[in-house]
């Protein structure tokens, strides 16, 4: 068993490693922060969506935001679309599952406001829905999937693909992205 233990954190560092010798990837996340300083500086809010460990994922980079990562600072808004589960199950009953994102979007998102859609595969559809929504009404879309992006690769106007096909090393990674941005946003704008 500790064999598997470690070629199991040994998978997770091999994911990591392909991250930093991606550029693009590393260029992405510095226009991604960009971004996010520009909506908080403009009065504007993240919203963030997603599914099951994405959902979990987009709850923890959201109170990383709202409330402090290092810095005991001022609030910045930022929220994750599934934590309403009054909304979110009459949604789903009275509508469809694959529009209780892109609903709220449509009730509360703003040209300027940025939505970051969560998923491993990239092919979510209520997190797709969500995303096209929020490109209508002129929002900046952040995904963050798995290596290939799936749908959402041209549904977003900035991509975080993680270079696995693994979900929990996918997981791992969109942890450590959200980690990365919360920080480099934390330091730019206190």
């Amino acid at each position: 068993m500790k064999s598997q233990i470690e070629n199991l954190i040994q998978a997770s560092i091999d994911v990591k490693n392909k991250l930093l010798a991606e550029p693009f990837i590393l260029t992405t996340i510095e226009n991604v922060v960009d971004e996010i300083v520009n909506c908080f500086q403009n009065g504007g809010k993240v919203l963030l969506c997603g599914n099951g460990g994405s959902a979990a994922d987009a709850q923890h980079i959201a109170a990383e935001l709202s409330g402090r990562f290092y810095t005991d600072r001022a609030p910045l808004y930022a929220e994750a679309l599934h934590v309403n589960s009054s909304y979110i199950t009459a949604v789903a009953n009275d509508y469809s599952y694959d529009i209780v994102y892109s609903r709220m979007i449509e009730g509360c998102g703003k040209k300027g406001d940025i939505l970051i859609g969560i998923s491993t595969s990239g092919n979510s559809k209520n997190v797709l829905k969500a995303l096209e929504a929020a490109n209508s009404k002129g929002m900046i879309t952040i995904g963050m999937t798995g290596e290939s992006g799936g749908k959402m690769k041209t549904a977003c106007k900035y991509l975080l693909n993680v270079p696995s096909n693994d979900t929990p090393r996918i997981q791992e990674s969109h942890i450590l992205l959200g980690h990365i941005i919360c920080q480099l946003v934390e330091e730019k704008m206190f």
